[in-house]
């Protein structure tokens, strides 16, 4: 792609950084203030590597490919981390029992007021402890940033949460009732396999749409994101808990409903924050997970990517764990009041043509 020549002055010209600095100087704080909590809490800061040899597996997640030539010339495929997952996992299986990490990751095909192909991702791991810890760690992490930068509230586009409010706690599955009058349980056995025809009927039943290659996980999504989503953290911050196992790749199944899996995601102003999970730690169960997810990646967009063998040999001996992936950068831009994110971004990449 070619950069484009007509947007507006970029980011380095003299008045616009004046414009973002406020910004800027306030993400510098907050990340501090973030660095101080978890040293307070045992934590260590890890630093991981950003090439890897495989990005992730998750099936809707583009990431940036390349290549390392070894000393005869050979070349060998190589990806731009989506995540700092699988490494710090790797972690985990060595011994370490707390650990926090603030990583830049790249994601392909994203970019938009929320979106930046290259961003911030702070992940921290709690072994030995259970998800419900994250989510005091959340509610924590929102009020001090809040506090850094004096802010009462968090805002955008209109929205606002008050980010020293305890956050609300709703299922998915009594997300699907509230706000789009579904059952999701009519549509998932107690092994927590999926009927698609069910939901299907009951998506069309209030005036959803169903296309005819449409799969359950391709309607489950479409109820999340317009129906679900737009309903979540306002007035205060709210905590999306219980996936369907079938939506959560990388959490471990709930030990008082198999149909549910360990995994909430953390939602203020509209704008989804955090993904957790209670980590799946069986090799072999990650691997079919992964199998799937990569299977579903060559139906939609006809590529796939490797698996991190690595990885699971390390996960075959990880400690039980709950872990968690925080978009740094759209914390501060709550934070903050900014309205897109590169106005948070120090040096955001060149704007290019869609």
């Amino acid at each position: 792609m070619k950069p484009t020549t007509s947007k507006a002055s970029p980011w380095w010209t003299r008045n616009v950084h004046a414009d973002r600095r406020p910004f800027l100087i306030g993400r510098n704080a907050i990340q501090a203030a973030l660095r101080i909590f978890f040293a307070k809490n045992d934590f260590i800061e890890v630093d991981t590597a950003t090439l890897q040899v495989s990005p992730g597996n998750e099936a809707h997640l583009h990431a940036f490919a390349t290549e390392a030539l070894t000393t005869d010339g050979r070349a060998l495929p190589l990806y731009l981390h989506t995540s700092p997952e699988f490494a710090c996992k790797k972690l985990l299986a060595a011994g370490e029992e707390r650990i926090a990490c603030f990583a830049h990751v790249y994601r392909n095909r994203e970019r938009g007021p929320l979106h930046h192909p290259e961003f911030t991702m702070l992940e921290w791991y709690r072994a030995g402890e259970s998800y419900e810890a994250l989510m005091a760690d959340c509610a924590a992490l929102l009020a001090l940033a809040a506090e850094t930068v004096g802010a009462k509230t968090f805002t955008y586009r209109g929205a606002e949460v008050d980010p020293f409010a305890a956050p609300d706690r709703i299922s998915v599955a009594a997300a699907f009732e509230r706000y789009a009058g579904i059952d999701l349980f009519a549509s998932i056995g107690l092994d927590g396999s999926t009927d698609r025809e069910r939901l299907a009927a009951d998506m069309r039943r209030v005036g959803m749409r169903v296309a005819g290659d449409d799969l359950w996980q391709d309607l489950f999504s479409r109820v999340l994101v317009e129906k679900i989503e737009p309903n979540l953290g306002f007035g205060r911050a709210t905590i999306l808990d219980e996936y369907p196992v079938s939506e959560a790749a990388l959490a471990r199944p709930s030990a008082g409903d198999h149909r549910v899996a360990e995994r909430f995601e953390l939602y203020a102003c509209g704008v989804e924050l955090a993904n957790a999970f209670g980590e799946l730690t069986n090799a072999g169960e990650q691997r079919r997970r992964f199998e799937i997810e990569m299977a579903e990646k060559q139906r939609v967009y006809g590529e796939t990517y490797p698996l991190d063998e690595d990885f699971l040999e390390a996960l075959a001996v990880m400690p039980e764990a709950s872990g968690i992936a925080l978009g740094f950068d759209r914390l501060v831009m709550l934070a903050t009041g900014a309205s897109r994110i590169e106005q948070v971004l120090w040096v955001p990449v060149a704007e290019y043509d869609a």
